[in-house]
């Protein structure tokens, strides 16, 4: 929970306000169908993998399809930057946005097309799980960090949950913003 909601309603929100269709949730959790009624809920089609597994699952499961992908655990993350993102896919196989993290761009919070689905599967099969392992074999476009600014401070549009101290940021965040609105 983050400013009183839990950040997967943040997210499907976002992805409502962008999107015609409803978003697709890739969980291993068996207890995920309880989460949130309405979603199409998927278990990774290579269990194991890590982050690149889920890509390549909602890659897969796109049909042919461009997908958006975003981390269930980031809580800021803009409908219109979803939007951004895949606009971006005109002319690429994948489009990042532009971070200030070690890798240089948010592969969690990014779109990708069918394109993309082989080169995944490749590198899963030489067992290289980073989310960016198969980037040398399509077109990579990248959002620039400017232009991402203006959607939100990047530090906190690509922040994910994953501690304690995460959460207890996260939440300072959302109050400093609510009380910046009011």
């Amino acid at each position: 929970m983050v400013g009183g909601r839990r950040i997967l309603d943040r997210l499907v929100d976002a992805f409502a306000e962008a999107f015609p269709t409803p978003p697709l949730l890739v969980v291993n959790d068996p207890m995920a169908e309880r989460w949130r009624t309405g979603l199409a809920m998927h278990p990774d089609l290579r269990p194991g993998e890590g982050a690149l597994g889920g890509l390549h699952t909602a890659v897969a499961l796109g049909a042919g399809r461009p997908v958006v992908v975003a981390a269930w655990d980031m809580p800021f993350v803009p409908a219109a930057l979803l939007g951004e993102l895949a606009d971006g896919l005109k002319d690429q196989d994948a489009f990042l946005p532009a971070s200030d993290g070690r890798r240089g761009v948010e592969p969690m919070l990014a779109a990708y097309g069918p394109a993309c689905l082989a080169p995944i599967a490749a590198a899963l099969d030489r067992e290289d799980r980073r989310a960016i392992a198969f980037h040398d074999a399509v077109r990579v476009g990248i959002l620039p960090l400017e232009r991402v600014r203006a959607f939100g401070d990047p530090a906190l549009i690509f922040l994910n949950v994953n501690t304690p101290e995460e959460l207890t940021h996260a939440e300072a965040a959302w109050q400093a913003r609510a009380s910046a609105r009011s």
